[in-house]
């Protein structure tokens, strides 16, 4: 499939090798073919309300008043992070460690943040501990955001899902949410809903070990010696 070669291998890696690739490269063109079907999507639902969530120092802000100027598209992450939870959700925690790496960059495209349930100070405190310098926190307690966004069951349950919004001439409208953590994992996965924005997963499907099955991340981990 090209003449470049490492050193050493053989045949027989060479044969599996591009045959994996013929795979890559099949991938790389459905991944390209389902981007090109979520773009044309039609808008989605008028946003029931102009949500007053909680901001910086408490300052109420409006759904509405987090479309930076200039930029007609919004990212909302729904962080698993209830008041009832004692801490926050590691899965959660190490995504929005690798968002907040990338959001500088993100930004200069879209507008982005986080929204959770707990209270700002509380939502803000535990962004400092994570040094997420670059992430806008919000909090939808008090509001019906997170019943109506899936962020939280009825039963109180927390749920992360990744929201995009559009502003559009007559307001604010849904375009596109992560969904498949709305619906059954396959046997012996989770959802999946948000990795191929997620770098740890990437990253680790690469290697011969792979993710695993029973490894997930942690918020900490023991220093090395």
């Amino acid at each position: 499939m090209h003449t470049y070669r490492f050193p050493a291998e053989s045949p027989s890696y060479r044969e599996a090798r591009d045959e994996l690739l013929k795979a890559e490269g099949d991938l790389r063109a459905q991944v390209e073919r389902v981007a090109a079907m979520r773009r044309k999507l039609p808008d989605g639902g008028l946003v029931p309300q102009d949500y007053e969530l909680e901001g910086s120092e408490a300052r109420k802000v409006k759904l509405s008043e987090l479309f930076e100027p200039g930029k007609d598209t919004l990212v909302l992450y729904g962080f698993m992070y209830g008041p009832a939870m004692a801490e926050a959700c590691p899965m959660c925690t190490c995504f929005l460690d690798g968002l907040n790496g990338n959001a500088m960059h993100i930004a200069r495209r879209v507008s982005l943040a986080v929204v959770a349930k707990s209270p700002i100070a509380r939502l803000e405190a535990y962004a400092r501990s994570r040094d997420w310098s670059h992430l806008r926190m919000l909090s939808w307690g008090g509001t019906t955001f997170g019943r109506d966004f899936h962020c939280e069951s009825e039963s109180g349950g927390q749920n992360s899902i990744l929201h995009v919004f559009t502003k559009r001439p007559d307001g604010v409208r849904h375009f596109w949410s992560t969904e498949l953590n709305l619906m059954p994992s396959e046997p012996g996965q989770n959802h999946r809903h948000v990795d191929m924005m997620w770098p740890l997963w990437n990253v680790l499907d690469t290697t011969p070990e792979g993710r695993g099955m029973d490894w997930f991340p942690s918020r900490q981990y023991p220093k090395s010696p």
